[in-house]
């Protein structure tokens, strides 16, 4: 639910912003634009670690299930938008940020929910269907949004309370915390640290990528350098705030586990390329390859949804395989291939033309799922069997912190470098384009100085830019601007200088996932970093019974061979 949300809102923009009577390529509504895509994401960035803490100290059930109840209330209040312009955009982004809340709750406790309650050589298996409704959620988002926003655009955010209402009385009735619960004081200090300096520093990559002065982008702005050094310094004040409180919002002992550590460093670049991916897919099918196949700016979103389905169909296939046999043959050699796989398919992609068969194109895609899916399950397996019981709320919080804000943070990196790109080539291609068709060579300069992200923009809504651009000037050009606004002078016009910045944006996902390869081979010898976790479910249990014995104090220590029996006997005790 909540991930068909994020990418829903994604494809439906065109139609919200003319639901409220904005035109979202003016430069003066470009902020809300950003935050209309990124609030959520930076809000649950913020708040999920938080939120996972929670969990661990007064129970990760019931802080789950208000993150539904939380979510389905913002869905219905979004759908009930009556404003127009200004105030229509500020109560939507509202209403986004507040929702992030709900899915922060919901992303902070689901992975700690399904460790606790399977036991370590089913875990694989179970968070790697917990994967695929999370990617799958996200990719399915574009196809319904697709199909809904035309039809009416608040239907976008309707959809998902039925399942909201549904999922908060359900997991109330039937979801059960058999997690370790752990009292503690709060670490305030930390709290406000860290939510402030994430704040700052995501807040300072939203404004980077837009234009600032004569700049076509505002890394210079005093602001975003303000905002990007500020956060790094809070940042880092926390980390040293969290090395001296008695009860730490983030437990920086987790990362002197091995496995831990380079398991979230391979999970936050892989995360990295895979969410540049789906933005880049998006602005090359609807920007360029749909329209020059004859399909209208209007219905490029849904198509261009339909066409990334192998994406989806590669994850899909792969998640739940890799995760069941990394519960048997341990997760490395997955973790390993998928990030190789999905290097190798952006490699690939990279060479295509950017009027590309489709058939080339689906299969690399579609290979490009299969190594996600590969590497996504066993990591989080990974990871989470590396946590102690009393600590997944809070280890599963600071995973999802990693992904969450590497969303923010590849939005950032992939339109910077796809900005540098076409800020290279595109105005001098621009203005040759449209004096030669006629178009007056003042205003054709003018065009000519428009910034890159404004074009970004109209090939990711599916916009058709020169009829708005040009306006009266089209009555005056010898066939009335036809050539100009037709499927073909916009997707041409941009191909050239779209394929520098993809190959630019594409190599840096190649060494993302590079590195993320090598990382996951840093993790722990394989299988003891399960052997571990599994051990401490078991130990408390015969700690309490050793308790009642009379047996409290004395360390009890249970040979390999004799764990594995008990683990695998049917249970007697119990009732």
């Amino acid at each position: 639910m909540v991930t068909i949300n994020q990418s829903i809102v994604l494809i439906a923009l065109p139609d919200v912003f003319r639901g409220i009577h904005l035109n979202p390529l003016d430069p003066g509504n470009t902020g809300y634009l950003l935050w209309m895509m990124m609030g959520f994401m930076v809000v649950t960035a913020v708040l999920v670690v938080m939120f996972g803490r929670l969990g661990d100290m007064f129970g990760r059930v019931r802080m789950y299930n208000l993150g539904f109840a939380v979510f389905s209330l913002c869905s219905i209040m979004l759908s009930l938008t009556w404003m127009d312009g200004d105030a229509g955009a500020m109560w939507l982004i509202g209403w986004r940020v507040v929702q992030g809340v709900g899915g922060a709750l919901l992303f902070a406790n689901s992975t700690a929910i399904l460790t606790d309650a399977f036991p370590v050589r089913q875990r694989g298996t179970a968070l790697g269907i917990n994967s695929i409704a999370a990617i799958a959620g996200s990719f399915l988002g574009l196809v319904i949004g697709g199909v809904l926003a035309p039809v009416d655009w608040k239907a976008i955010f309707l959809v998902s309370v039925p399942f909201g209402v549904f999922g908060t009385v359900w997991a109330y009735v039937k979801l059960k915390d058999n997690g370790v619960r752990r009292r503690a004081r709060m670490d305030w200090w930390g709290n406000a640290t860290f939510a402030v300096g994430l704040i700052a520093l995501l807040v300072g990559i939203t404004y980077g990528i837009q234009p600032y002065g004569t700049g076509v982008m505002g890394w210079g702005n005093p602001w975003v350098i303000a905002a990007l050094g500020g956060g790094v310094l809070l940042l880092a004040l926390f980390a040293w705030i969290e090395t001296r409180v008695d009860e730490p919002l983030f437990r920086l002992s987790l990362f002197r586990n091995r496995a831990f550590l380079a398991g979230n460093i391979a999970s936050l670049l892989t995360a990295l390329g895979r969410g540049g991916l789906q933005f880049m897919l998006i602005i090359w099918l609807q920007g360029i390859w749909l329209p020059l196949h004859g399909y209208s700016f209007e219905e490029t979103p849904l198509w261009a949804g339909i066409y990334m389905i192998p994406l989806t169909v590669g994850f899909l296939l792969s998640a739940p395989v890799s995760g069941w046999l990394s519960d048997r043959f341990g997760p490395r050699m997955f973790t390993v291939g998928g990030a190789l796989v999905t290097a190798a398919s952006f490699y690939a992609l990279m060479t295509l033309p950017t009027d590309f068969g489709y058939g080339v194109f689906a299969l690399l895609i579609l290979i490009n799922g299969l190594g996600s899916g590969l590497f996504s399950s066993p990591n989080r397996a990974e990871i989470m069997n590396s946590v102690p019981a009393e600590s997944r709320g809070v280890g599963a919080g600071m995973t999802a912190t990693f992904q969450n804000s590497s969303m923010v943070l590849s939005i950032g990196v992939f339109f910077s470098l796809m900005i540098a790109g076409l800020s290279q080539s595109l105005p001098h291609t621009m203005h040759d384009e449209l004096v030669a068709q006629g178009v007056p060579a003042a205003q054709a300069e003018g065009l000519a100085q428009l910034p890159p992200i404004a074009v970004l923009f109209a090939a990711f809504l599916g916009y058709n830019p020169f009829r708005q651009l040009l306006g009266g000037v089209l009555d005056r050009l010898p066939d009335g601007g036809a050539h100009l606004t037709s499927k073909e002078f916009f997707p041409h016009l941009i191909a050239g200088p779209f394929h520098q910045g993809l190959v630019i944006a594409f190599w840096f996902a190649v060494a993302a996932c590079v590195v993320a390869a090598l990382s996951s081979l840093l993790t722990d010898r394989v299988g003891r970093g399960h052997r571990a976790a599994a051990h401490e479910s078991l130990g408390s249990e015969l700690a309490a019974v050793a308790g009642e014995a009379g047996l409290a104090g004395n360390e009890l220590v249970i040979p390999d061979e004799e764990f594995d029996a008990q683990r695998a006997a049917p249970d007697t005790t119990k009732p």
